[in-house]
């Protein structure tokens, strides 16, 4: 774990070093090791031609033509043969029932039976030294009557001294040649490496060489096609960052203007109060005070839900939908029972379950309900419900109100954005704050007409994972 941690720190550099040289050294020494098995083979086939046409030679010779095994060897050939292998030959003719032994008769037998006319050809050791013999059994035609001499061995070895130096010079020219194409593969890979981060190494310049505000998209026009998906994500990611820049301004000049309105009444207000010297309009100048400061309250409360709603982190977790409806029908049933609404909630079960931010939904919920109770007549009804299926959760808001013209409810939800029914004093939040909050959870909010009579109906709807 260490080691790969370290590789994802790494530079491509060094990440190169890490791992290709050790993959190139294995499969360099692997090279090696075929090579010299090869090179081993190939040294056996050519000078195992020698050795059994040395057998062959002393096995023409063999003649049993006067009665008995007779065999004269070639020895023009064997010094010949000495001189090729660089080193001693040995040989070896012996009848099977004893009687004939020339040669070297303690040469290493072969290591298993001989089949009669194939020769054998098998490694050993002789006088500490290492050889390479080749054995041959062939039956004996015309022996005498009565002796035993039914075959006759033949066998030739040489020092495999000649052998294994022609392997060593194989194996060296061989390593010295893939030692070089090695070198040359890591400073190829090198170089080729160095020209593909060449515009990576542009890139970076240039981003580093922008002002602090500077969010245009960067030209991929020259970049290799494997980075241009990073500079689309990076643009793609500075057009997000541009956004929510470009919406907390907006947010800050719309909260200012909001605020400003309210603090320009209220001192307004206040300067009218100190003029005034009747008590009795001082009291009602004081209970405007009052109004406008609750007012402002209410604004800055739905200001600051709504910065929350659109830069607070959606923390995913089960919760009660039923505990959640009966907490937001306790906060607001005394403004409800002030005029005189008739407020409830339904769940389909005691205990409802779902996944979302509770705190965000609970503040989405009390501002559709608030509304629905602010703009209901006396004496009216005010329903907040909770449903579920396999797609999803939802939370609605039903009134008998006044409701909305078809032409205002796609409108509603936007920001400062109020309907032409609207109670005055409000700021035009409540709805954007429950918009926000369910495009957080990839949801949304519906407004629709109510059914069965005048009024709306808001459904606030979110999906499942």
């Amino acid at each position: 774990m260490r080691l790969i941690a370290r590789l994802r720190r790494a530079s491509l550099w060094r990440l190169l070093a890490l791992l290709l040289l050790p993959l190139l050294a294995v499969v360099t020494g692997v090279e090696l090791w075929m090579t010299r098995h090869d090179a081993l083979e190939a040294a056996n086939a050519a000078y195992d031609r020698s050795l059994l046409g040395a057998l062959k030679s002393i096995d023409a010779n063999i003649s049993t033509a006067s009665g008995g095994l007779s065999a004269e060897l070639p020895y023009s050939m064997l010094e010949f043969f000495e001189l090729t292998a660089s080193g001693n030959v040995y040989f070896r003719v012996a009848s099977s029932d004893g009687l004939v032994e020339l040669g070297n008769a303690d040469l290493p037998l072969p290591p298993g039976p001989l089949t009669p006319g194939v020769p054998l050809f098998y490694d050993a050791t002789y006088f500490g030294e290492s050889v390479r013999l080749a054995a041959y059994r062939r039956a004996v035609e015309g022996a005498a009557p009565g002796t035993d001499a039914s075959s006759v061995l033949v066998q030739v070895a040489e020092s495999t001294r000649s052998r294994q130096e022609f392997t060593r010079r194989f194996v060296r020219r061989a390593a010295l040649r893939d030692t070089l194409v090695l070198a040359l593969m890591v400073l190829g890979t090198a170089a080729t490496l160095a020209v593909a981060l060449r515009p990576l190494a542009r890139l970076a310049r240039e981003v580093q060489a922008r002002s602090p505000d500077d969010m245009t998209p960067m030209a991929d026009t020259d970049l290799p096609a494997d980075i241009r998906p990073l500079v689309a994500a990076a643009n793609q990611q500075m057009a997000r960052t541009q956004d929510l820049v470009a919406q907390q301004r907006q947010f800050l000049d719309d909260a200012s203007h909001q605020l400003r309105t309210h603090l320009t009444t209220l001192q307004m207000q206040i300067d009218y109060a100190r003029r005034e010297a009747d008590a009795a309009q001082v009291q009602h100048t004081l209970e405007a005070i009052g109004g406008e400061v609750a007012r402002a309250t209410r604004s800055t409360q739905q200001l600051l839900a709504l910065g929350r709603s659109d830069t607070a982190a959606v923390e995913l977790a089960p919760f009660d939908l039923a505990a959640l409806l009966r907490a937001v029908a306790l906060e607001l049933l005394p403004r409800a029972r002030a005029r005189q609404i008739d407020f409830g909630i339904h769940t389909p079960t005691p205990e409802f379950m779902a996944v979302g931010d509770s705190g965000l939904l609970r503040e989405a919920l009390a501002n559709l309900a608030a509304n629905a109770i602010a703009y209901t007549p006396e004496h009216g009804t005010v329903t907040v419900s909770a449903a579920g299926d396999d797609l999803g959760w939802s939370l609605s808001v039903e009134d008998n109100g006044p409701g909305l013209p078809a032409s205002e409810r796609d409108a509603l939800g936007q920001r400062y954005r109020r309907g032409s029914q609207a109670a005055a004093g409000g700021s035009g939040l409540g709805l954007a704050i429950a918009r926000s909050i369910a495009e957080r959870h990839r949801g949304g909010l519906r407004l629709e007409e109510r059914a069965g009579g005048p009024g709306l109906l808001a459904i606030l709807w979110w999906p499942r994972g």
